[in-house]
Order: structure tokens, then C-alpha cells, then sequence
């Protein structure tokens, strides 16, 4: 897909879905990120925008991008509602064709999964590179489907943290995999559906 077909994409996702007014952050940012000090973060596929708010109320100041206009420009004025204007950016980012600048403590890459035309590894690989020293990357992917998911396909395939880790090839001696693991959880669906789901969290420190 181009990057006119991403966009039309995402945005229909988004623009099919209510706005909400409060979004909830990913477990396994809360979880992963408390007892870090706050500084510059970067959100790759901000989506509904829960976990900026979040890191915006503990102090971060947050780069938070997506391939939809829908999804950047809801971001932007709940950042503005909640008084988080000066703490949260929110700009539009074809991952594919363009990464934004900085350097960064922390990016988080949460369900970065797409039906269009993306190299993540080599995506995640310049994400690692724009860590500041001791800085984390995040990522944490699907594991297993829900069935509200956009990808309803069966022989999907879901690569464990271990072989995220190694199609970065990261060197060893400044990156380290700091942790891994496969926890389930329950999700929260349209229509106050439920179901248990697996995430695939890696977590990966820059050398001090």
C-alpha cells in the first residue's frame, strides 16, 4: 500500500471508532515505566493517545506520532482539554517514508502492526538509535488476536520477544535486552466485549 492508502486506512479505523474522552494506557507501559524518571518520550503509533496522557501526567514531555490524521488531531486536543499542551506533540508520521527527530529516554512502540507496507525492523532499529544513553525502547506486540481485531487471519504468526530482539541486530555492547516476556491479560473490546490476549514485551536499554 502507499502512503495515501495507509492513511485512508488508519483513518477509517479511527473515524469508525467514538473518540474517547479519557483513553486508558497500555498495562505494560504503566507497569514498565513507573519507576522510571520522566524525560523526553516518543510514542510510535499513538493511536487513541492513553499512553501520552499518561506519561504527560507523570511528567514527560511526549512526541507522539501516527500514520492518521484522525487518530493525531483527537490526540491534540485531548492533549489541550486535559492541560497537557505544552507537554504533549502530536504529529503525523508515515513510519514507512519518514521517522521524527530527536533524541529520546524512552520510545514506546505498542502494537505496531499494519496491513500496509512497513519495514518495522528496521523501523525499531532507528528508534533504538534515537535513545539517549541509559534510554529504553518498548515494544510490545500481539501475541494472539482479539476477535474485534482488524487482522482476523488465521495463519497470522506472532514472533516472540527473542526473535523481535534479534531481526533488530543490534550491537550487544551498547544495546542490551533488558527483559522479555509473554504475559496474558485481559482486553477490552467494543460493546464491553472481553477477551484474553498474549503480549510479546521486549524491552531493550541503551548503554550509560
Amino acid at each position: 500500500m502507499t502512503t495515501t492508502d495507509a492513511v485512508k486506512f488508519w483513518d477509517g479505523v479511527y473515524a469508525s471508532r467514538p473518540a474517547p474522552g479519557d483513553p486508558r494506557p497500555n498495562v505494560r507501559l504503566t507497569e514498565t515505566v513507573t519507576s522510571l524518571p520522566p524525560g523526553d518520550a516518543l510514542d510510535l503509533g499513538c493511536g487513541n493517545g492513553g499512553d501520552a496522557l499518561w506519561l504527560a501526567r507523570r511528567g514527560w514531555h511526549v512526541t507522539a506520532v501516527d500514520v492518521s490524521a484522525v487518530a493525531v488531531d483527537r490526540l491534540a486536543a485531548l492533549a489541550r482539554a486535559h492541560g497537557f499542551g505544552d507537554r504533549v506533540r502530536a504529529l503525523r508520521h508515515d513510519l514507512h517514508e519518514s521517522f521524527p527527530a530527536g533524541r529520546f529516554d524512552l520510545v514506546c512502540a505498542h502494537y505496531l502492526h499494519t496491513p500496509t507496507a512497513l519495514d518495522r525492523a528496521a523501523v525499531l532499529r532507528t528508534a533504538a538509535h534515537a535513545l539517549r544513553p541509559d534510554g529504553r525502547l518498548l515494544i510490545v506486540d500481539h501475541g494472539s488476536a482479539t476477535p474485534w481485531s482488524w487482522n482476523q487471519d488465521p495463519d497470522t504468526r506472532y514472533p516472540a520477544p527473542h526473535e523481535v530482539a534479534a531481526d533488530l541486530d543490534l550491537d550487544t555492547t551498547t544495546w542490551t535486552v533488558e527483559h522479555t516476556g509473554m504475559p496474558r491479560r485481559i482486553a477490552n473490546g467494543p460493546d464491553g466485549r472481553t477477551a484474553e490476549v498474549i503480549d510479546h514485551v521486549l524491552l531493550i536499554r541503551r548503554a550509560a
